[in-house]
């Protein structure tokens, strides 16, 4: 993934103060800590390296809006979303084990100063849960971006490197989505605002164009897409052998995204794009 690295809390004040001087609304924050366990204890601990990172945003960059991703797949020593049970040569999520560790990380990134939380895990049951929590603990005001169809894709595959997160057995097939299927793709969706999500999201972004399109169209929720590593990197490598121009491809594909009815989008090209689209 050119241009893109793992950030030490030192410099992560600077590149928030950046993104936001270049026009961009808001940054998402992943976490990679120093060590991992099968309770992903570092997700929600008090001085995890989001909960860091979030504090020294919000003291130096009060007006950078801060959002954070919520999944325990970073933290876990095996590399799943959620808490895992092996029965020989199957293994299995546990959902609510794994929902009750996915709501103490979104309330402490919340009493951190996140403005925003966005559960990537699809866990069932997680948006209602959290919801719930930051209610009743006084983050009323902290919204949720859900990611609510998230297809289990082979797109993925730099970004688990970068953050150190493939499974260690196993694949993500069992609880994330099957590529094929589009109507799961609008229940789950559905399920989201139901409980409470403020912002639907769509994971990867072009192959599931045509999700990003049924879903605006018929839900007329703010819906975000996450253009993610692996469209990213195919750009990159062809851009570097010649075989497209980078600038051109990346504004066309986000050009399309907005078209099929992104509010957002979460992309490794902002910064490019905010100087780009100014330009």
């Amino acid at each position: 993934m050119p241009g893109v690295f793992q950030l030490p809390l030192g410099e992560i004040v600077d590149e928030a103060r950046q993104a936001h001087d270049a026009g961009l609304q808001a940054v998402l924050l992943f976490g990679i800590p120093e060590k991992k366990d099968e309770h992903a204890s570092g997700a929600y601990a008090e001085n995890g390296v989001v909960q860091k990172a979030l504090r020294a945003i919000k003291e130096k960059c009060p007006d950078v809006v801060a959002m954070t991703d919520v999944c325990l797949c970073e933290y876990m020593s095996h590399g799943h979303c959620g808490v895992t049970r092996i029965d020989g040569d199957h293994f299995h999520v546990l959902n609510d084990q794994t929902v009750d560790l996915l709501v103490k990380t979104a309330l402490s990134h919340a009493q951190a100063g996140a403005d925003m939380v966005a559960p990537s895990d699809m866990m069932d049951g997680r948006i209602g849960a959290i919801r719930e929590a930051l209610d009743m603990n006084g983050f009323a005001e902290t919204g949720i971006m859900s990611y609510a169809a998230k297809f289990a894709s082979v797109f993925y595959g730099p970004f688990r490197e970068a953050a150190e997160s493939p499974p260690q057995f196993g694949d993500r097939r069992s609880y994330q989505m099957d590529s094929a299927n589009a109507d799961e793709a609008l229940r789950e969706v559905g399920l989201d605002i139901d409980e409470g999500a403020d912002i639907v999201m769509i994971k990867p972004a072009l192959p599931y164009i045509d999700i990003l399109w049924r879903v605006r169209e018929r839900f007329r929720k703010p819906t975000a897409v996450y253009h993610v590593s692996g469209e990213y990197a195919m750009i990159k490598a062809a851009a570097e052998k010649g075989i497209v121009e980078e600038r051109a491809a990346a504004l066309e594909i986000m050009t399309s995204l907005k078209r099929a009815g992104a509010d957002i989008i979460v992309t490794y090209w902002a910064r490019e794009l905010a100087k780009w689209i100014s330009a």
